[in-house]
């Protein structure tokens, strides 16, 4: 039986992966973790976007911050988030690989 707080996980995993922003950092995490600046290069955007979908994430429960020195470490929360996202991957992939086509900005299959 469904209960409110999988009601609630799931819309806030669903809000993190409505942005394209938010979806590519959760994937680059999937392969472990990263550093900011090194993250903000790899997704091509500037750092002050990445923190702000950082900050996302951290309160959607999806990722942890870590500090070591004057850096801080992102990882996913726990790496069962990662073997969700493989499976999404696989299961969108599998139903139809072209119902949301990147030039779709309505938000809307």
């Amino acid at each position: 039986m469904e209960t409110l707080i999988h009601r609630d996980a799931l819309a806030r995993f669903g809000y993190a992966l409505s942005d394209t922003t938010r979806t590519q950092i959760l994937l680059t995490l999937r392969s472990g973790a990263g550093y900011p600046s090194v993250l903000a290069e790899q997704i091509g955007v500037s750092r002050q976007t990445l923190s702000n979908h950082l900050a996302c994430l951290r309160g959607c429960g999806l990722v942890v911050a870590s500090p070591e020195g004057r850096r801080t470490r992102y990882e996913l929360a726990d790496p069962r988030i990662g073997h969700a996202l493989d499976d999404l991957i696989g299961l969108v992939l599998a139903v139809d690989p072209s119902c949301c086509p990147e030039a779709d900005t309505d938000g809307c299959c």
